[in-house]
């Protein structure tokens, strides 16, 4: 009877560990601390709405909701009010998020072009439009969010049909190059008017 026990001990301590080893945690997701703004606020140059939630990294000490503001520095997306959107380079948008890699500068744009007008349509924003809502954007200073031409280094997708990764697919590459130009030619006279 002791010879069927070990081998059982054995594979049930196994299973046990191969679901710990999960890259992704398994079922349980990390408690990232976050802010909702009780009033108007600036956030990495950014003017946000009442009722925006400030997302920042993963921490030790501080998990879900807090009751004050926590370091800019820690950031890790912007994301508007259900139904609000604030204007970045032209284009409504609900939310920014940082680039989950450290090491790239940047983030992660989503759009609302269901409140887009009809003025603002431009050759940018159907190029944003016809790969879906999310936009990949590099930065130089990791401190300025907005649609800042002097800060914004490039396009770096467009969804996942536009990637800069895939640096030999020159369609690709052609698409983002034109996107950056675009982007900034709508950007500078939206921040004349």
């Amino acid at each position: 009877m002791r010879f069927f026990k070990l081998p059982l001990l054995f594979v049930t301590l196994f299973t046990g560990c191969v679901g710990n080893m999960n890259p992704t945690g398994g079922n349980s997701r990390p408690n990232y601390p976050y802010f909702v703004t009780t009033k108007p606020l600036i956030v990495k140059k950014i003017a946000v709405p009442i009722g925006t939630t400030l997302v920042y990294e993963e921490s030790f000490w501080k998990k879900g909701k807090q009751d004050k503001i926590l370091s800019e520095s820690k950031l890790t997306a912007i994301r508007l009010p259900v139904g609000v959107t604030i204007n970045w380079g032209g284009v409504p948008i609900t939310s920014i998020v940082q680039f989950f890699n450290s090491e790239m500068r940047g983030f992660n744009l989503s759009a609302d072009f269901h409140k887009l007008t009809k003025e603002q349509h431009n050759r940018f924003t159907d190029m944003w439009q016809s790969c879906d809502d999310n936009l990949g954007i590099a930065i130089k200073n990791r401190d300025d969010w907005s649609f800042n031409p002097d800060n914004i280094a490039d396009v770096q997708s467009c969804s996942v049909l536009y990637q800069r990764y895939f640096k030999d697919n020159q369609e690709q590459q052609r698409f983002l190059d034109e996107m950056y130009v675009e982007m900034m030619k709508s950007g500078k006279s939206n921040l004349s008017k």
